[in-house]
């Protein structure tokens, strides 16, 4: 076994002795609580995985609802009962609640919610990522709980729903059309759809899951003139169908988890002047003026519609979840399936090879940076600062982005190492890769917002702190933090070549100039990203203290940055940070790092703390699994069961 080298918390307070010289102490000397230190390596890592002292107040009781038998979902439902399903399991999670407020104000549970419920029901996180950040969180932050009467919703009397997108503006939305004119007699508003392109896309609004009510983002017009997009709080239906004025036309079924996607628009509906939502950065006054605290109309809606961002967090926390169970079910299966082995009447275990317990280990290194990369993503945004919101709005959004490309990513691969099982709905496999689209598509298109963080960082890039600093010659591929520093020398060669490719482009060009340029400014934008997400496993190992924890979280920190080095070698080679030698035992390092982790593969998913109730549905995830399908499975063709 290749010789780690990793600068630890642990190793730097105890004066970088090996594990077995660590002081009986050391638990105390590093704020961890000693019962997890003294339990099994899986208990002490899904301490440091679940945010570790307040692992029980964002995690437990998420896993612990979605260990209830209303969260195991009866096969054969259509694709109307399963959308009704999930507006049930919403109330459920309503139930659960002592004050739904403290839950929208809480980026920490809100993102929790969603990395456990997305497990179980996709759908379920859906609606809730809509009624509880998007729109009560907006209603919170506009004017508070004390400006109007919430009841309604935080009783789930009626569902909130948020109207922005429209048929010919999606990451335009700034650009929309539907108007909310402002009526000086009555000093309400009158909602209009002017055109087909203005009617909203895509919102739950169908009578589905009961009564709702939106937030609809219109333009603001005082006596005709333009004022900008402002939130407005509008009744859609009640019990008996589409209130009057609004039209409700369902879309067809869409790919992935369902939900009640519908085209909304409005004609001429009268609006109380309550109905606007208003804080500092934008208010209207009694004689129809406007005034605001920010300098143009398209910050004010910016920042109307700012809970898009906590949105981004909770869909990257549906993506981590979503990854580690997928990877569960896979792991387990690796281990319960047996096949030929190289010897007569042999059986081994498909995770004995290498050529399959190799694919699911560089998922597992992933998996574990993603959730590292999206716990740190969320304690900046709730801990941010007035003068560091667009630092971390940008590292929100690619964090966002890059989670849900990976989970999918992840997700395929884990559908294939089931094989034919893995296509069935009782593996959890099938559907997993589809479902996730709707993430990577929600609260920002990937690919936009990930362009938008990468014109940012063209602009406002600080080249990353080096954490070595011995000559190339000298540093070796054991040490993570040599491999992380390659990996933050290809972001400043990647930012390089795309400020070239700007500088050189047609001066009077600026689609042109940026066309040239953004190749390599995402490639730059996705190397970043990597790298936080290094850092952030890097930092989240060194909290380990039990040796077989530390161990382990280092080693796949380590596979997991040798295979992001592995992607640059050839630029890294061309300027002198890498040398031969390096790549010529780079495939060698992976292969023995694997090797190293493959009999712990087990422990590494037990440690995503996963109920057994949500695999016991889940035939493959089980050592009997033969017997499972056997109950699963119907009639003979032919036959009737006498009674």
């Amino acid at each position: 076994m290749t010789t780690l080298t990793f600068r630890t918390n642990a190793q730097e307070v105890a004066g970088g002795l090996p594990a077995s010289d660590l002081p009986c102490d050391l638990p105390q000397m590093l704020d961890v609580d000693p019962a997890v230190v003294a339990g099994s390596a899986a208990e002490e890592i899904a301490h440091v995985l679940f945010d570790r002292d307040r692992r029980g107040e964002i995690h437990r009781p998420w896993r612990s609802l979605i260990s209830r038998p209303e969260f195991r979902s009866p096969p054969g439902l259509s694709f109307t009962e399963r959308t009704a399903l999930s507006y049930a399991r919403l109330r459920l999670v309503n139930d659960s609640l002592d004050d739904p407020g403290s839950l929208v104000a809480d980026p920490y549970r809100l993102a929790g919610l969603h990395e456990w419920t997305g497990v179980v029901d996709a759908s379920l996180g859906a609606v809730a990522g809509i009624h509880y950040n998007l729109f009560l969180g907006s209603l919170y932050d506009h004017e508070g709980p004390s400006s109007r009467s919430l009841s309604d919703f935080t009783s789930m009397q009626r569902t909130g729903t948020f109207l922005c997108t429209e048929l010919e503006h999606g990451n335009d939305a700034a650009c929309l059309r539907t108007t909310a004119a402002y009526d000086r007699s009555t000093g309400g508003f009158v909602l209009h759809t002017p055109t087909p392109g203005a009617q909203k896309f895509m919102p739950n609004t169908s009578l589905t899951g009961g009564p709702k009510t939106a937030l609809v983002a219109a333009r603001l017009l005082v006596d005709g003139e333009d004022q900008g997009v402002f939130l407005f709080l509008t009744p859609l239906t009640d019990e008996s169908g589409p209130l009057p004025g609004v039209r409700v036309r369902r879309l067809p079924e869409r790919a992935g988890h369902p939900l009640d996607h519908c085209i909304t628009s409005f004609d001429q509906v009268r609006l109380p002047r309550e109905a606007l939502l208003e804080a500092e950065h934008g208010r209207l006054d009694a004689d129809g003026t406007v005034t605001s605290s920010l300098g143009n109309r398209r910050k004010r809606f910016l920042r109307s519609v700012h809970r898009v961002t906590t949105g981004k967090l909770c869909m990257s926390g549906a993506a981590v979840g979503v990854s580690r169970a997928a990877l569960a079910i896979a792991v387990r299966y690796a281990h319960a399936r047996h096949i030929g082995g190289p010897k007569a009447g042999q059986r081994i275990p498909l995770a004995a090879h290498r050529s399959h317990h190799g694919r699911l280990l560089l998922g597992l290194s992933t998996a574990y940076a993603m959730t590292f990369l999206h716990r740190e993503a969320v304690t900046r945004w709730a801990e941010r600062g007035p003068g560091d919101s667009s630092d971390t709005e940008r590292m929100v959004a690619l964090t966002k982005s890059w989670t849900t490309w990976q989970a999918r990513d992840i997700a395929i691969e884990c559908r294939e190492r089931c094989g034919a099982a893995g296509l069935l709905s009782a593996s959890a496999l099938a559907g997993i890769a589809t479902d996730l689209e709707g993430t990577i598509t929600a609260e920002g298109d990937n690919l936009v917002i990930s362009l938008k963080a990468a014109a940012e960082l063209l602009f406002n890039h600080q080249a990353p702190v080096r954490r070595t600093d011995r000559p190339v010659e000298e540093q070796s591929l054991s040490d993570v933090y040599f491999l992380r520093d390659l990996l933050a020398e290809a972001e400043v060669l990647w930012h390089a070549r795309a400020r070239r490719s700007l500088r050189e482009g047609p001066s009077r060009d600026s689609v042109r100039r940026w066309n040239a340029a953004s190749a390599s400014a995402l490639k730059m934008a996705e190397v970043h990203t990597r790298l936080l997400a290094g850092d952030a496993f890097i930092d989240a190992a060194a909290q380990a203290v039990g040796p077989e924890a530390r161990h382990l979280l280092h080693q796949l920190a380590r596979l997991f940055l040798l295979k992001e080095v592995a992607e640059h070698t050839g630029i890294l080679l061309a300027t002198g940070q890498l040398t031969v030698e390096h790549i010529r035992d780079l495939p060698d390092a992976i292969e023995e790092t694997i090797a190293d982790l493959a009999p712990h593969m087990m422990t590494l998913v037990d440690a995503f703390d996963l109920p057994e109730e949500f695999f016991a549905g889940i035939p493959i995830a089980h050592q009997d699994y033969a017997l499972r399908w056997d109950e699963l499975a119907g009639p003979p063709e032919g036959f009737t069961l006498s009674r």
